[in-house]
């Protein structure tokens, strides 16, 4: 079975691709499996790019098939910030609850219909040959005025679902799982390349 590099440090993202991929015939591996420790600087100005070097890098480096993404949150009122910043909005090394207090101390007054957001994540897959495939997955929802939820990670306890009356930190895993932003960028992801027969072909050449 051909395996899979998951080309992130980040333990929630590694849990939600465990899921998404479950049903994938390849199997998963991670940077400390593979006794890979790079560090990709994320120079691109669109989540897009960003993705496209990781998995690029990362599939350079290990000689594997890679999967890589870039994710974060963009807020209307706030012109679409953080954005392609989102995991360094209140600077390197910050907690997740550093991030999203400093968003809701961005809102102050701002009503509850002008507080719309949604996540955004584009994943990139590559090949060792130089191939890169890439799909975006996108989910709408409300910066809540304060955090609520136990589950997920990052942004999650202060983005609000309206149709389903809670936050994402609020979701079962495995209803986040068919709903979020990453989930739409892996099934769009597999439907784009056949299930990933494409990038298997081409990572086996």
């Amino acid at each position: 079975m051909m395996k899979l590099l998951i080309a992130t440090h980040n333990p929630g993202k590694v849990k939600e691709y465990q899921a998404l991929l479950a049903g994938l015939p390849l199997e998963l591996t991670y940077p400390a499996q593979e006794g890979l420790d790079i560090e990709v600087t994320e120079t691109g100005e669109s989540f897009a790019e960003n993705a496209r070097l990781k998995a690029a890098a990362y599939a350079r480096a290990s000689g594997l098939l890679t999967l890589a993404d870039d994710s974060g949150l963009e807020v209307d009122a706030l012109g679409g910030e953080p954005g392609i910043h989102s995991a360094r909005y209140a600077g390197n090394g910050a907690s997740d609850e550093e991030r999203y207090r400093l968003l809701l101390e961005k809102l102050p007054g701002v009503p509850w219909e002008e507080r719309t957001a949604r996540f955004r994540c584009v994943i990139a897959v590559a090949t060792p040959a130089g191939q890169v495939h890439t799909a975006e997955g996108t989910c709408e929802g409300i910066i809540a005025f304060a955090p609520q939820g136990e589950h997920g990670f990052g942004y999650d306890p202060v983005f609000y679902f309206p149709e389903h009356g809670m936050t994402m930190a609020e979701l079962p895993p495995e209803t986040k799982n068919r709903i979020s932003h990453r989930a739409k960028a892996a099934h769009n992801l597999q439907l784009l390349t056949s299930n990933f027969q494409l990038l298997i072909a081409g990572g086996d050449k």
